[in-house]
């Protein structure tokens, strides 16, 4: 019983030094860069395929900073979602405009959606090319907040 309670804390300090570390990109010429940073340990982002990563590296280098990875693949939510293929990415690069960031990720040669989010959130996927913003829990607050001034 003591040794499990040993390997698990273990466990649990080695994933939280995960998080924040530098993820590590091969390019064309072999050369391998450092290409995004993770939120928290919980982040899932090993199996972003190549197509992917190489659009998180095109965005690190045009605005001069990695990306800072807040969510990956999930295995809940809509159906359909790209997140749900690991072929999708939420990102913010701490320093940079919204405007840079989606600037840079449509100039990226396999992105396929880039979408915004109330909160400073940029979404990027490798999926058809497309665009949005969304901002549905702002417009329901300010809806809650029009009928509380009533």
């Amino acid at each position: 019983m003591l040794l499990a309670c040993v390997l698990a804390l273990i466990s649990l300090f080695a994933s939280e030094t995960e998080a924040g570390r530098n993820h590590k990109h091969r390019n064309d010429k072999g050369i391998v860069t450092k290409v995004y940073a993770i939120q928290t340990p919980r982040v899932r982002h090993r199996c972003f395929p190549g197509k992917l990563r190489a659009v998180l590296a095109h965005i690190a280098r045009a605005v001069g900073r990695r990306p800072l990875v807040t969510s990956g693949h999930r295995s809940h939510g809509r159906r359909g979602s790209y997140h749900r293929k690991c072929l999708a990415a939420d990102i913010r690069v701490p320093g940079v405009s919204v405007k840079r960031i989606i600037a840079a990720a449509r100039s990226a040669p396999a992105v396929g959606g880039v979408g915004t989010y109330c909160n400073g959130i940029v979404h990027v996927d490798v999926g058809p090319k497309r665009s949005w913003h969304h901002c549905r829990g702002l417009a329901r607050l300010k809806a809650r907040a029009k009928l509380a001034a009533r």
